[in-house]
């Protein structure tokens, strides 16, 4: 075999019996770090994700290079989410003026809530839907509420709005929806009134206008339809959402929090009278898009 690999036996049986280094040692370490929380937690850790939980878990001080590239060694990726190409778009009957006007920070909880209603199948053929309604707090991002219901209708949007005041019965946040009939409707705006919230709507046409809630919709089913997942069973179904909302709730650490989860987050933001900041990182990205966007519409 050294004949043929153009290796002399020597060298050959050096690096057999060598011992191994300390960062040999370390990177064997982290790869068995990195494999059971890819497991663990379904192939959704990116390598920043994966570094977070592996440092705070285990009171570990690996950087985010060393992980990406054991994880690549490894040759284990995180699920990758898909574009998404259309949303729901509603008729302006009725519509609240966009007062929350892309302005996703919040400085305590409370203080903005967004909430949507999403749909979910299952069934031999995904013959059967599953609705689901949530509030999102801009604070945290936290879900102060959620219901479930085979029927998209009033009923579903007015039990999580309740479910959410008698959680928080001192709250009144400027409330974001798009503009779907439930939040038009007369019945619900008086429910908002009566709670002394203020409601504000996405403009027709602008998803992005309630941007933090799509963007959790889309993580959330990234999560749970990863590698074509189906669901036979309405009970199978709700299951997992239960057992989804519980570990994005109190498992999934988010790096802008400083490595903790939404639940940390809130309880000790409630507990004082000058909560902790936490401004949303300016995206380069946009601000590039933006600048040649606009300067291409002045020419």
């Amino acid at each position: 075999m050294c004949q043929i690999l153009g290796v002399k036996r020597a060298n050959y049986y050096k690096w057999l019996h060598h011992e191994k280094s300390n960062r040999d040692l370390e990177n064997e370490k982290l790869a068995e770090y990195i494999i059971k929380y890819h497991k663990k937690y379904n192939q959704e850790l990116g390598y920043r994700a994966m570094a977070d939980r592996i440092n705070r878990d285990n009171n570990e001080h690996y950087n985010d290079k060393q992980v990406y590239k054991i994880m690549r060694i490894l040759g284990l990726k995180s699920i990758v989410r898909p574009n998404r190409h259309s949303c729901t778009v509603r008729k302006a009957n009725n519509t609240a003026p966009n007062l929350l006007n892309r302005n996703f920070n919040a400085s305590k909880p409370n203080e903005k809530w967004v909430t949507d209603v999403t749909e979910f199948k299952y069934g031999p053929k995904n013959e059967h839907k599953l609705y689901l309604s949530a509030i999102l707090d801009l604070y945290d991002r936290s879900i102060v509420s959620y219901v479930l219901s085979s029927t998209n209708n009033n009923i579903l949007v007015f039990d999580t709005f309740k479910k959410a005041v008698a959680a928080n019965p001192d709250a009144h946040p400027l409330f974001h929806s798009d503009g779907g009939y439930q939040y038009t409707s007369p019945a619900f705006i008086k429910m908002l009134k009566d709670q002394g919230m203020v409601q504000s709507m996405s403009r027709v046409h602008c998803c992005i206008d309630n941007g933090p809630m799509e963007g959790f919709w889309s993580f959330l089913k990234c999560g749970m339809y990863h590698y074509d997942k189906h669901y036979n069973t309405k009970e199978e179904l709700i299951d997992e959402i239960d057992s989804w909302m519980h570990y994005y709730m109190y498992e999934r650490y988010q790096r802008r929090f400083g490595v903790r989860t939404p639940m940390e987050v809130r309880t000790e933001a409630l507990t004082t009278q000058t909560p902790k900041q936490y401004p949303i990182p300016l995206n380069k990205a946009i601000i590039k898009y933006k600048q040649t966007h606009y300067a291409s519409l002045a020419a």
